[in-house]
């Protein structure tokens, strides 16, 4: 008899406590992941929706379902009657730390998730950001790879990028190329004129709206600057450029009108013996 109530005693005070724990326990694991996966889920439907870039959205999406997850094992554990305290303290130690020694790398990827959000530049676009300049290739999570117009690979950490200036030559369709012209000062203004104007006209390239701007911009030290400033579309802008500048000399130089260039006069006197 007296084995029996200690039987009875053992399932009543040990065993179905423990076993409904486990249940339960059980019950919060399963039922916190199919919740977990479901947001996890939802939130990369809606990542995708707002056309972010598919990296980031596996990238976001994985982060999610990890901290989802930890929660619903350290609420499983709880149940168990596991002291969670020490096991969330050590986590924050260790989160802590990951984050100190990874300082420079989580810093790179928050700017990548803000380039990627804000857009203020997108594959395709030339820029000059983070003390490079070229075409973006590829905008990553910590880094952005731009080619250079020689054929190089540039690859700039996205902290770089976001955390300075951010020119983008690509932005608009259209660009003003500003351009200076200078003749000497003995040579005739109104003929100099006439020459950068017809030279304008002749290109088809140069968009008539906005109007060029042909003026007299300075009157420097050793020439007469003429500022030039048509507008084109984005992707004329080195060709005319070149082009204006290899014309102006060759009608220049027809027309006898001189390009001044820095000079130094330097007068030697002869002292008496």
């Amino acid at each position: 008899m007296p084995d029996s109530l200690d039987i009875n005693a053992l399932l009543h005070d040990y065993v179905i406590p423990w076993g409904v724990n486990i249940a339960m326990a059980l019950a919060i694991f399963v039922i916190g992941r199919w919740i977990a996966g479901m947001l996890v889920r939802l939130v990369g439907r809606l990542m995708e929706k707002s056309r972010l870039d598919p990296m980031l959205v596996s990238f976001g999406t994985s982060i999610l379902n990890a901290v989802l997850l930890l929660f619903v094992i350290i609420a499983a554990l709880n149940q168990l009657g596991v002291d969670t305290t020490s096991f969330i303290a050590l986590i924050g130690a260790a989160g802590l730390a990951v984050g100190l020694s990874l300082q420079g790398s989580l810093q790179n990827f928050a700017a990548g998730v803000l380039l990627v959000i804000f857009r203020p530049f997108k594959v395709g676009d030339v820029i000059e950001a983070g003390g490079a300049s070229g075409k973006v290739e590829e905008i990553g999570i910590f880094t952005t790879t731009l080619k250079t117009g020689d054929n190089r690979v540039i690859i700039v950490p996205n902290g770089a990028i976001y955390g300075g200036v951010i020119t983008n030559n690509s932005a608009r369709d259209t660009r003003r190329v500003d351009m200076v012209f200078g003749i000497g000062y003995d040579d005739d203004i109104k003929k100099a004129r006439d020459i950068l104007q017809s030279i304008v006209d002749a290109d088809e390239r140069i968009l008539k709206d906005p109007a060029p701007l042909i003026a007299v911009g300075e009157l420097a030290d050793s020439s007469v600057n003429f500022f030039v400033r048509p507008w084109v579309k984005s992707g004329d802008y080195w060709s005319v450029r070149f082009d204006l500048n290899e014309r102006v000399k060759a009608a220049f130089d027809e027309a006898g009108i001189s390009i001044p260039y820095p000079q130094m006069d330097v007068h030697l006197s002869k002292e008496a013996a």
